[in-house]
């Protein structure tokens, strides 16, 4: 059994409100899909995950981050619904957490900026490189932006509501590739979400995560 540790945001779980309203990021995300994926799909991984939690109060002081971290040592009986329900949960906060209203022409600035040149050679082949790893992916997952451990960054998709956590890794950016995201507008076309969803990055918010980042742990040079 985990021991406790200091958290925030412990069960129970609760969906927050969006910092826009729902046909804030048309015509990009239309209105009734932000709602139905917010309001419905969000919300039933919060329910399923706080009712797998639910009978074990030894479990109720810690982050949806800590439990997904060591979700090896939880009972078994909930450990795949707290992987799936509650990874879910997570890959929606941030996923929310990463998009703003009005940010069609903007491009990341500063710490950001400069490791994407690093890691990638340009903005606009990290562009290519997310949105290929989007279209790929077999089925549902996430596509992400992460750290490493040695701090660089790094473009891939996860199956499901796989987590990187237990990679050690550090989730910058994420896109949900789940059919629920887009199907509505874009039908079978996620090459067009994925492109589209350029226009609805809160850069400041990923470069404020990967600073914070940093600003903890020894960074790699930021020219190569």
């Amino acid at each position: 059994m985990i021991s406790q540790t200091e958290n925030s945001l412990t069960y129970p779980f609760s969906l927050a409100p969006l910092a826009f309203a729902y046909d804030a990021l048309e015509p990009c995300i239309d209105a009734a899909t932000m709602q139905i994926h917010h309001e419905k799909h969000h919300q039933a991984y919060i329910t399923n995950l706080n009712a797998a939690l639910k009978p074990y109060p030894e479990l109720h002081d810690f982050s949806i981050e800590e439990l997904l971290r060591r979700c090896h040592e939880l009972p078994v009986t909930i450990r795949q619904t707290v992987h799936d329900q509650g990874g879910g949960h997570l890959h929606h906060r941030y996923f929310w957490e990463t998009l703003k209203p009005g940010a069609a022409g903007v491009k990341p600035n500063g710490t950001l900026a400069q490791a994407i040149a690093r890691d990638f050679g340009s903005f606009d082949l990290f562009k290519k490189k997310f949105v290929e790893a989007g279209v790929k992916h077999f089925s549902s997952g996430w596509v992400f932006l992460a750290v490493d451990t040695d701090g660089k960054l790094e473009v891939f998709s996860r199956p499901g509501h796989d987590n990187v956590l237990l990679e050690k890794k550090t989730t910058l950016l994420i896109n949900d590739l789940w059919e629920h995201a887009y199907y509505l507008k874009y039908q079978s076309d996620r090459a067009d979400y994925l492109n589209a969803f350029w226009n609805v990055i809160n850069w400041e918010y990923v470069n404020q995560r990967l600073e914070n980042l940093y600003a903890t742990e020894e960074q790699p040079p930021l020219v190569a």
